[in-house]
Formats: structure tokens, C-alpha cells, sequence
């Protein structure tokens, strides 16, 4: 019989915490290495949202344009309007931070966007303060990446926050519907993804594993349909609501008011990008539900709008889930007068599109219960639906699907006026007569638009130039494969048939705002992209005397550097 042999617990783990130790720290000590050596020799870049700079001599942070490039394939690279926030806070100075995407940031010209006419609605009626408006929105980014710049931003002394976001949670980053990273993933794994990305190794691999390829706009997302019916969903809005609640808890830590804004998006003049079937149709059943469809479209066209519903009725007890026959519904409802059931069906189109290019209802509800976690809410989505024909949002206020227009954004910022307005006159009098204030303030009015528009420079050339521009857009896939694409199209083509103003008249415009505010960078931009084609000496004067910071390259409209 073989006599036992005892190993002694503590023998035991002096023999394998040594080499335990070893296994994992001798690779996370490699690791470090080669980081470390990647950064002294000067391969990669950082990844932090600003970097040190000047602004007119004095010590700065400028937007650095690496940032993004842990969320965004090589080529793809999106950036928003440079800025630059000086390293000390001037006194009487209001800080105020735009967080958000291409909505936000005031597409199709951030000249116009609700940050800046908020800016000069505050100059205004606050003439001894100076309020520095920072628009951080970007094209094509989501809550994932508004998470870090929030972070960053609250350590330069702001005094409000403002969130709106919501757009791109499926086409984003990580999204379960886009192009630019792996998606569907959960939180922890995308927010270790991003670290790792965010490093000179990642870095590296990610330009080595990683084909190069060009920003190619929405119609690169053609094939990215996300049903709503998709459990990647369900992970998108839990990911959206997790990083929703930590940018607010990250804004609030500053000290800092924060508004979170519902989204405003195009529900009468929007038909949906693109519809999918409910599973398991069967083949008898897809043929019935087109024969009625066809048979309700008809009708629709025959002006016979009660038939037309009934007919799109019994379609949608074979397939509900169909995004273009919600949209059909609604604008038959809407011929019919009913328009609490067109307002319905329109919202559910949008809910239902296949290409999920618009902040949905269950992103917007998300957005309306951030007041439970400390910040104030804006409801843009209500703003804009009450200033709209029979309350239903459309073309009258958003471009396309989401992007404002001009009178859009002037709306949001007057709501957002009159909420900020009103605190800032309470702290501006004794403790004894806030009361009396705060009462005048929030019965204040805000400057009228056309004010706004004289001081933005918002010339009948620019209103003309950016429908050109949204026009151009529509010409292209998904806009071309809606069912309403030529109605459209219709729109647009009759606001930009008409001559443009004489370049006299724009030249005053612009020569009169910049009296007014001679430190305004963006009208300076503006008005030398204007002069390009007239006088090309002073379009590079302006254009100059637009630099976010000292050195900043500003290039001419046919390539040129100045």
C-alpha cells in the first residue's frame, strides 16, 4: 500500500502565486513597454479630447483632431467646427458646451445652428457679460463618444451643459447598424474596445488590420437594416441609457446646469428610408397584403381616402410591422382630418424604418427620464410639434429627417433663452428683489428671429446656398428610395427657384454683423467664403481672421492655404 503524500496548503501557494504571477504580469509588463517606447518614438497620437494651444497669445485647449480616431475607421475620420477654449475663464464670462451630432452641431451650416442663435440671444440681453457658446456636435458620433468629451469639458469651468443626442445610436459607433466599428456589443465590452483602440498598440493594429476607406456619407448604410423587432435593439437603448446617465453625472460633477433636449425629427415630410416584413409571412399572406396595399395606394391617388384606409387597414392585420405602410396610413388619416391618428402613424413609420437614421420613440423617452438623474429637460420634440401645422412635425422646421432649419433652431434657442435668461437675471440682483426678477425675467421676450438673423448674417444668399445644398443630398441614396422623395425634391426645387439677392445687398449684410461683433470668427468665415468668387484678396482677409487658434491652417475654397 503506497503511504500518502500531504502537500501543505501553504506550500501549495508559494509554489503557484509566483508563477500565477508571472503569467500575468510579465505580459501586462511587456505591454507597458512597447506602449511606453510607441509614445517616445512618436507612433500614434492622443486621443484626449483637446490639446494645448494658443488663442490670440495666451495658453489655450484646442479641439485635437486625433480624438475621434478610436471611434472611426482610417479615412473616416469625422470632425466638428475647430474651437479653442481659453485656459483661464475670463471674468463675467458664461461658459456654455454643446454636446451632440450633426443636428446639434447646426448641419448643413453650424453658422446657424441653435447654439449660435442662443449665443447672440444672451449678447443681447446681457450686454456686461461675455458668453462663449462651445458646439462640440460632429457628424456621424453618438452617446459613446459624447461620454469622454463630457468628462474633458468639465474641468474647464462651464456654466451649462447642453445634450442633444440621439440620432445615430444605431448607425454610430458601435451601433447594431453601422459601418464604422464592430457593433451590437454590450457596454463594458465597447467601453474596453475604445480603451484599447485609444493606445499606440491599438492604434497600430487598427491602421494594420484595418482597410482604409472613405467617409461615403448615409448611403453607405444601405445594407445596415435594424429591425425594431431586433434583440440588438434592446442592447442599444440599454447602451444609450447607460451612457446618457453617466455624460449628465459627468456634466452635473462640474458644478454646471445641464439640459438634456428630446430629438426633433421629421415625421410628415420623411417618409421611412427603408421597410422589412414581420417574420414568418407566409407567401399566401405576402400576396394578399401586397394586392391590398396596391389596391389602397390607388385609391390614395384617386383622392378616395376613406376606401384607401379601409383597404390599408386589412394590409396591416396580415404585416403591421412594414414601416412604408405606416407612412401610407398616416398621410391618409392626415387627408382625412385625423389628425391625432395621423400623428400616431406617422410616429410609428418612423419607429418602424429600417434604416434608423432618426432618434426613435424609445430613445426620446430615455432622453425625457435624464430629469430623474439631475438634469433639466428641453423638449425640442414639443417645442417644435406646438409651432407645427396640426402639431405634427415636418418640413417646416427639419430640412430632411432630422437637420433644422434656420426658424428650427431659432425656436429651440429661444426656449432654451428664456430658461437661462431667467436664472441669469436672478443672480445678477440683490437676494431681495429676485423674486420681482426672476417673475420679468421668464416673461421676458427673447429677441425676434429676424433680429437673430441680422445679427447671424443669415442673408436671402445663404438661405438659397443651404437648400442647394440639402437639395443635392436628396438626389442620392436612402433619400431616393422614400416613397415621398419627389414631394421632396418638389419642396426644395421651388425655394431655390428664385434669383439670388444682389452680392452688393449680402455684402452689406455681412459688413453690418461684423461691426457689430468684430470678434465673431464665424461670421468672418463666412463672409470670405461669400467673397471667394468677387474679390479674393478680401475673402483671405476674412478668411484669416476666422482661425479658432494661433497656427491654425485655414484654407481658401479651391485648396489654397493662408
Amino acid at each position: 500500500m503506497q503511504p500518502s503524500i500531504m502537500i501543505s496548503p501553504t506550500r501549495g501557494w508559494r509554489f503557484w502565486t509566483p508563477r500565477i504571477a508571472s503569467a500575468v504580469f510579465a505580459p501586462l509588463l511587456l505591454l507597458i513597454i512597447v506602449e511606453g517606447a510607441l509614445r517616445l518614438f512618436g507612433v500614434g497620437f492622443a486621443t484626449d479630447v483637446t490639446v494645448p494651444c494658443t488663442l490670440q497669445g495666451r495658453p489655450a485647449s484646442c479641439y485635437n483632431l486625433f480624438f475621434p480616431a478610436p471611434f472611426f475607421p482610417p479615412g473616416m475620420i469625422k470632425t466638428p467646427q475647430a474651437y479653442a477654449i481659453p485656459a483661464v475663464k475670463p471674468p463675467a464670462t458664461f461658459r456654455i458646451f454643446v454636446l451632440g451630432e450633426s443636428a446639434a452641431m447646426g448641419d448643413p451650416d453650424p453658422a446657424y445652428g441653435f447654439g449660435r442663435y442662443l449665443e447672440v440671444m444672451l449678447r443681447e440681453r446681457f450686454p456686461g457679460m461675455k458668453f462663449e457658446v462651445v458646439n462640440t456636435g460632429s457628424v456621424a458620433i453618438n452617446s459613446h463618444v459624447l461620454l469622454p468629451i463630457a468628462k474633458e469639458l468639465a474641468n474647464f469651468k462651464p456654466d451649462v451643459f447642453i445634450i442633444y443626442s440621439g440620432n445615430n445610436e444605431v448607425v454610430g459607433p458601435y451601433g447594431p447598424g453601422t459601418v464604422l466599428t464592430t457593433s451590437g456589443m454590450s457596454l463594458p465590452v465597447v467601453r474596453t474596445s475604445i480603451f484599447l483602440r485609444s493606445t499606440r498598440i491599438g492604434q497600430l493594429l487598427t491602421k494594420l488590420g484595418t482597410q482604409r476607406r472613405e467617409w461615403g456619407g448615409m448611403e453607405m448604410f444601405l445594407d445596415k437594416q435594424v429591425p425594431a423587432s431586433s434583440p440588438l435593439m434592446r442592447q442599444a437603448y440599454k447602451n444609450y441609457e447607460a451612457n446618457l446617465r453617466d455624460t449628465v453625472a459627468a456634466a452635473r460633477r462640474s458644478g454646471a446646469r445641464v439640459f438634456v433636449s428630446t430629438v426633433a425629427t421629421n415625421l410628415k415630410d420623411c417618409g421611412p428610408f427603408a421597410s422589412l416584413h414581420r417574420e414568418n409571412l407566409k407567401p399566401e399572406e405576402l400576396r394578399s397584403w401586397t394586392g391590398l396595399v396596391e389596391q389602397g395606394s390607388q385609391l390614395e391617388d384617386a383622392k378616395s381616402h376613406p376606401e384607401a384606409l379601409q383597404a390599408y387597414l386589412a394590409a396591416s392585420k396580415i404585416d403591421d410591422q412594414y414601416a412604408e405602410l405606416e407612412f401610407r396610413l398616416a398621410r391618409t388619416l392626415l387627408a382625412m382630418a385625423d389628425y391625432a391618428g395621423a400623428r400616431q402613424h406617422f410616429s410609428r413609420a418612423r419607429d418602424l424604418d429600417t434604416l434608423r437614421f432618426r432618434a426613435d420613440s424609445r430613445v426620446n423617452e430615455i432622453n425625457r427620464a435624464s430629469s430623474a438623474w439631475g438634469a433639466e429637460l428641453l423638449d425640442a420634440e414639443a417645442v417644435l410639434s406646438n409651432q407645427s401645422p396640426n402639431g405634427i412635425l415636418g418640413s417646416e422646421f427639419v430640412y430632411e429627417h432630422v437637420h433644422l432649419t434656420p426658424r428650427g433652431n431659432y425656436l429651440l434657442a429661444r426656449e432654451l433663452f428664456l430658461k437661462i435668461a431667467a436664472e441669469l437675471a436672478k443672480q445678477a440682483l440683490p437676494e431681495t428683489q429676485q423674486a420681482g426678477s426672476l417673475q420679468a425675467a421668464s416673461n421676458d421676450v427673447a429677441p425676434s428671429e429676424a433680429d437673430c438673423d441680422r445679427w447671424l448674417a443669415l442673408t436671402p444668399h445663404d438661405r438659397l446656398r443651404m437648400t442647394n445644398e440639402m437639395l443635392q443630398r436628396l438626389e442620392k441614396p436612402p433619400f431616393t428610395n422614400q416613397i415621398n422623395h419627389s414631394e421632396q425634391v418638389l419642396r426644395l426645387t421651388m425655394l431655390v427657384d428664385v434669383p439670388d439677392e444682389n452680392p452688393n445687398e449680402t455684402a452689406a449684410e455681412y459688413q453690418w454683423a461684423i461691426r457689430r461683433q468684430p470678434d465673431d470668427r464665424i461670421l468672418h468665415y463666412n463672409f470670405g467664403l461669400f467673397l471667394f468668387d468677387y474679390n479674393r484678396s478680401a475673402a483671405a482677409q476674412e478668411l484669416r481672421m476666422s482661425r479658432p487658434w494661433d497656427g491654425f491652417p485655414v484654407f481658401a475654397p479651391d485648396g489654397t492655404m493662408l
